[in-house]
């Protein structure tokens, strides 16, 4: 029975409920068969499973929780992300149930006997694990005001991951993950590194170098020559010019920029005669994921994670003037650090990304105010 007043935060909730609202037991194993469950990590001297007996179905269960069903953030409460599948073949008892948010809304209780395993595996396999590159909003979230702003500038990283782009939560994907991007990408594994790289990326000391200095001297010479010299704005076009005409830097920089630019006008990265303001969103939007990753490694607490994506906002409203800008900057630091001329996969990714969040009726790039 539906719960009034409630919304699913999610889309997977939505689906579970329409499934459970109509009885349909394949549809409710649809519904998570692909999304990541989550399975409260036990505290020491605990049973290895959160095991429970459930008034709801008279019998024994096993938990689990969808993504948007997570609880709030908690210092000492942790999670473990496990698939349908993962259940499936190391469930340990064929009288228990899968308890999927169980005393939510939302709530689902799925027999796991051999035979219904075999189907959660079976719907699993026409379902396909949950693919990158989706746009997923929580609607329990910031939807407005700046913290809002400072997630949106991490959105191109959360539609990577296809997680929601809107959380300041328990997990970016779970603690494990979280704590292990943290150390191999960031060599950050403790608060004081965390905060140490968190200023770096604020301060834009991460994204390309030399294209960085090769953008803002040539912003530097447009606005000396009476062009639009204040940082924002698409520029005057480039009619007769390549949009990179006058940029200075290490060699093949300037060629491999313009390169870039072009192929951005073409695929509708840019507007005819538009050129990318600055690099710095790569950074930025890199800032908010470590934000995130440290909350999910208990490197950081919320407070302090509400002011550092508000602080991401604000650098990001200093640098650009629109969010079409800011999309464009992005764009080219990930190319050029991730793709650097091939026009291959990196970049093929990159426009993806890129349209999702333009493109999209529901990106907070469409819909949030940029300041």
């Amino acid at each position: 029975m539906a719960t009034p007043g409630w919304m699913p935060p999610t889309d997977t909730e939505r689906r579970l409920c329409e499934a459970t609202a109509r009885g349909d037991g394949d549809g409710q194993v649809a519904a998570i068969a692909g999304e990541d469950l989550y399975l409260a990590a036990p505290q020491q001297g605990q049973d290895p499973l959160p095991v429970y007996d459930d008034p709801a179905v008279g019998g024994t269960c096993i938990p689990v929780l969808t993504r948007g069903m997570l609880p709030p953030w908690q210092p000492q409460q942790f999670f473990d992300r496990v698939s349908l599948e993962e259940l499936a073949q190391d469930w340990p008892n064929d009288k228990w149930r899968l308890a999927v948010n169980p005393g939510t809304p939302c709530a689902a209780y799925l027999a796991a006997t051999p035979a219904h395993r075999a189907g959660w595996l079976r719907i699993r396999a026409q379902v396909g694990v949950r693919p990158g590159g989706l746009l997923v909003t929580h609607f329990g979230g910031p939807l407005h005001g700046p913290v809002a702003r400072g997630l949106a500038c991490g959105a191109p990283l959360a539609v990577h991951h296809s997680v929601p782009w809107n959380e300041l939560g328990t997990a970016f994907l779970d603690p494990a993950a979280d704590a292990a991007t943290l150390r191999e990408q960031w060599s950050v594994t403790d608060p004081v590194g965390w905060q140490q790289r968190l200023e770096e990326l604020l301060a834009g000391r991460f994204a390309p170098a030399d294209a960085e200095a090769a953008l803002r001297a040539r912003a530097d010479r447009r606005g000396a020559d009476g062009g639009d010299g204040d940082g924002h704005g698409e520029r005057e076009a480039a009619d007769a010019a390549p949009a990179a005409a006058g940029l200075t830097a290490a060699p093949g920089l300037p060629e491999l920029v313009t390169r870039y630019e072009e192929r951005f006008r073409a695929d509708g990265l840019l507007p005819a005669g538009g050129q990318v303001v600055s690099v710095v969103a790569l950074d930025l939007a890199h800032a908010v994921a470590l934000v995130r990753w440290g909350l999910g490694a208990r490197l950081c607490a919320p407070p302090q994670a509400e002011q550092a994506v508000q602080r991401a906002a604000a650098r990001a409203g200093e640098v650009y003037g629109s969010w079409e800008e800011f999309a464009a900057g992005y764009a080219l630091g990930r190319v050029l650090a991730f793709d650097n001329g091939w026009f291959g996969a990196a970049y093929a990714e990159t426009v993806h990304l890129h349209r999702v969040l333009t493109q999209d009726a529901s990106s907070p790039w469409r819909g949030l105010p940029f300041a």
